[in-house]
């Protein structure tokens, strides 16, 4: 079994699943996906439903999923809500639901709202937290092993506006939860574009673009403290910037491997 980990597609649909074909993940990998399936991109509702298709897929919550809910919900919606969506990109994703039979309707604002904010995996012997956009460790700090409650206070711990929005204070500094040995659990987040995650980062181990000017990820902070292992991991290769700019990535833990799909012309 093997585990993948995507995020930020942005309503680029024709990209994931030309992504998918080539990646092939069988029935019973875990393939996780970061968050902002939707907007920008010209098809989010289709990218929702290519995620779902999935077999064995785990969907964290993004800042754009945040911003759908905090319309389309009643309960959340106020003044600014409709105007927050619209500056970010949510046209695109509106247009698509106001087309929806009520049932489908229904159907996607519920399985939206219940996605969670933040999830872990144990890959070969190493604990990888999955947030959408960062972490603060708060009191936590490294220790000699990681347990699944440790980690899972640690998450139950976290502001839901710093999971799903920050940037600065994230990329630009160790999460603490590395020992010197380089043991304890690395943080996976998109949400940051690389090429925007390269200046706020403390310590990177490449460019952002590669010698083609294409956007790759990023493994953040290895250091002494950290045993020379980059305990924050940058998986957002600018999908939302369209064609020519874009590429969605799909990392698969097991290995490192790392297989991207360029966002191309009207997709």
């Amino acid at each position: 079994m093997a585990t993948y980990v995507f995020s930020d597609v942005h309503g680029h649909n024709k990209t994931l699943q030309r992504l998918l074909f080539e990646v092939s993940p069988l029935d019973e990998d875990q393939v996780w996906c970061l968050g902002d399936m939707i907007d920008r991109g010209p098809d989010p509702l289709g990218v929702i439903s290519t995620v779902r298709s999935i077999p064995n897929v785990h969907v964290l919550m993004g800042n754009h999923e945040d911003l759908m809910l905090s319309y389309l919900d009643p309960q959340l919606r106020d003044s600014m809500s409709g105007l927050n969506w619209g500056i970010n990109g949510g046209a695109p994703t509106w247009k698509q639901l106001d087309k929806l039979t009520p049932a489908e309707y229904d159907d996607v604002f519920a399985w939206a709202k219940a996605l969670p904010l933040s999830g872990y995996v144990t890959v070969g012997g190493r604990m990888y937290i999955l947030v959408h956009a960062g972490l603060r460790p708060y009191g936590f700090s490294a220790r000699k092993c990681w347990s699944e409650a440790s980690v899972e206070a640690l998450l139950k711990s976290q502001d839901a506006e710093d999971v799903l929005w920050m940037r600065e204070d994230f990329w630009g500094q160790s999460t603490g939860l590395l020992d010197q040995s380089g043991d304890g659990p690395i943080v996976i987040a998109g949400h940051t574009p690389v090429p925007y995650v390269e200046p706020l980062a403390d310590v990177i181990d490449r460019p952002a673009r590669d010698e083609d000017g294409r956007c790759q990820m990023l493994r953040v902070g290895a250091c002494e403290a950290t045993g020379g292992v980059a305990d924050r991991w940058a998986i957002d290769c600018g999908a939302a910037g369209g064609a020519g700019w874009g590429r969605v990535l799909m990392l698969r833990l097991d290995d490192g491997q790392e297989f991207y799909a360029e966002v191309k012309e009207g997709e």
